[in-house]
C-alpha cells in the first residue's frame, strides 16, 4: 500500500492513509513463547468459563501462577478475538458503513438442512504461534459445510469459506453470525445479499444466540487441538481436516438421536417418494 519508491513522499502517503509516519517503519515482532503459553491457557479457560472478562480471567490465571496484569490479559484476548460472553446493553456503534442486523432465530423452529447456516471464528494455538479457524455450520444437522484457516482476523477467509459452502451445498434461507467486523464488512454483507440470504446477527456478547457453533469449537479443541502441538500451519490444517471429516461422518450426536451430521443432513434432504 505504501513504499519509498512512490512519487509521493512517505509523509504524504501516511497523511493520505490517516496513519502515523512512524508506523511505516514498524516491523511486527513474533509473539513470545511466554505470551503463547498465556494465550493457550486463556483459550482453555474461555472454553470452560465463557463469561470471564479480562478482570476475572486475570484472577483465574493468578491462581495458576501466571503474573500477567489485566491490561496484558485484555490485549491477549483481543488478539485472540475473544471476549466475555454475556448479555449486556449494546452501547457500541458499528464501524462506518457497517450495519448490525437483528437476530432472527429467536423462537424460530429450525426443521430442515439449509434453513439456517451459522459462521464464526475461533483461535487455534500451535506449538509456535497460532492461527484462526472459520467455519460454516448447518444449524439443523450440525454439519460443517466449509472451513478455512488464517493467520489474521480478516474478511477474506470468511468469504472463501462462505463461497465454498454456497458452491457445494446451495444456499440457506438465513445466515447467522456474530457482530465481528469480518461479518459486518461491506464485502461479506454484499455476498449474502447477492445470494438473497437473510442476515441474522447475535446479540452483543450473547453466546447462546450461536450456541451450536460454540459447541463445535469446544469439540474441535478438546478432541483435537488441545491434544496436539501443531508445528506448522500445514500440520494444523491436516489435523483439523482429519478431525472435521470424523466429526461430519463418524461422530454420533446425542442431539441428533445418535446420527452423524452427514446422516442428519443428507437423509433430511432426500425427496419424499410420491405414492403411486
Amino acid at each position: 500500500m505504501t513504499g519509498p519508491d512512490h512519487r509521493l513522499s512517505l509523509t504524504r502517503q501516511a497523511r493520505l492513509l490517516g496513519i502515523s509516519r512512524g508506523s511505516l517503519y514498524y516491523a511486527p515482532r513474533p509473539t513470545s513463547a511466554a505470551d503463547l503459553k498465556l494465550m493457550r491457557r486463556i483459550d482453555e479457560l474461555h472454553m470452560d468459563y465463557p463469561f470471564a472478562g479480562s478482570r476475572m480471567m486475570k484472577g483465574l490465571l493468578r491462581q495458576e501462577g501466571f503474573t500477567a496484569g489485566r491490561l496484558h490479559v485484555a490485549t491477549c484476548m483481543k488478539t485472540m478475538g475473544i471476549e466475555a460472553l454475556y448479555r449486556r446493553p449494546n452501547t457500541s456503534k458499528p464501524a462506518p458503513g457497517h450495519r448490525i442486523y437483528p437476530y432472527l432465530l429467536r423462537k424460530l423452529a429450525v426443521t430442515q438442512p439449509n434453513q439456517v447456516w451459522a459462521m464464526d471464528i475461533t483461535y487455534i494455538p500451535m506449538a509456535r504461534g497460532f492461527v484462526y479457524l472459520v467455519a460454516v455450520l448447518d444449524w439443523f444437522s450440525r454439519k460443517v459445510l466449509a472451513w478455512r484457516l488464517s493467520v489474521t482476523l480478516e474478511t477474506a477467509p470468511c468469504l472463501e469459506a462462505l463461497n465454498d459452502a454456497l458452491r457445494r451445498y446451495g444456499k440457506p434461507e438465513i445466515m447467522n453470525s456474530d457482530q465481528g467486523s469480518q461479518f459486518t464488512s461491506i464485502d461479506f454483507i454484499k455476498a449474502l445479499k447477492d445470494a438473497d440470504i437473510q442476515i441474522s446477527m447475535d446479540g452483543k456478547g450473547a453466546w447462546r444466540d450461536n450456541v451450536f457453533v460454540e459447541r463445535l469449537w469446544r469439540s474441535v479443541k478438546y478432541e483435537e487441538v488441545y491434544l496436539h502441538a501443531y508445528e506448522s500451519v500445514s500440520a494444523a490444517r491436516q489435523g483439523i481436516d482429519r478431525y472435521l471429516a470424523f466429526y461430519n461422518t463418524r461422530r454420533p450426536h446425542s442431539s441428533l438421536e445418535g446420527q452423524t451430521p452427514d446422516q442428519a443432513y443428507h437423509i433430511k434432504l432426500q425427496p419424499i417418494p410420491v405414492a403411486a
